[in-house]
């Protein structure tokens, strides 16, 4: 049987595509006040208070980083500061590519077109999209969409832009928690996850595994 030939590629950005340093950047204002392993629990408690500042109404990212800095300092007992949480949000249109990504999307993107559906705002992406080093079809974020991953309205605002539904995309993304469950709920049954160790294998979702951007244009028999 031929490889599924979609109308289009949709991407998650942030961790699948750009080297998302959200880790990095809480230890750079709060390492030299943790020791090690309470370090480990400030960056697990703030990835969980990121996800949780999604999962109600909309609100700007900068408002979903304060807030999930806030709890996590209040939990893990550390001074919170407005500026640190400024810091933080600031940094996120400085990140460029995995290593892998740009020649990889070079492959695919000659042959299918490529979109990215990110819970990013509209002045922070395309600073990052610049830097992946292929064409992108489109663009869409969660500000446009007034709703944040792992909600199925951004999805639902991609396919009414598209003009095509679950059963003309492949949705690409290292995350489960994310995309990848919210992909399969939705009916996206050609699912790509790249595994770069954010999370562990879920074969109850149903997708193609590849390790790194440059096994995707395999994927499609490219």
């Amino acid at each position: 049987m031929a490889p599924f030939r979609p109308k289009y590629i949709t991407f998650d950005c942030y961790g699948t595509l750009i080297n998302f340093q959200m880790a990095e950047a809480a230890r750079d204002i709060y390492g030299a006040q943790l020791d090690e392993p309470k370090m480990a629990e400030f960056i697990k408690n703030f990835s969980a208070y990121r996800l949780d500042e999604v999962l109600g109404d909309w609100k700007p990212y900068a408002e979903v980083v304060h807030n999930a800095i806030e709890r996590t300092c209040k939990r893990n007992g550390v001074t919170f500061r407005d500026e640190d949480a400024k810091t933080v949000y600031e940094r996120v249109p400085t990140w460029g590519p995995h290593a892998d990504v740009p020649t990889g999307l070079a492959k695919v993107a000659k042959e299918i077109p490529l979109v990215i559906l990110s819970n990013a705002m509209n002045s922070q992406i395309m600073s990052n999209v610049e830097k992946l080093g292929a064409p992108f079809h489109a663009v869409y974020t969660a500000e446009q969409a007034q709703s944040y991953k792992p909600r199925m309205k951004g999805f639902e605002y991609m396919f009414d832009m598209l003009g095509c539904g679950p059963e003309d995309i492949t949705h690409v993304s290292s995350s489960f928690r994310y995309d990848l469950m919210t992909a399969h709920d939705l009916g996206i049954e050609s699912k790509v996850w790249v595994n770069r160790g954010h999370e562990p294998a879920n074969p109850y979702y149903g997708y193609q595994e590849i390790e790194d951007i440059s096994g995707l244009a395999g994927v499609f028999g490219l």
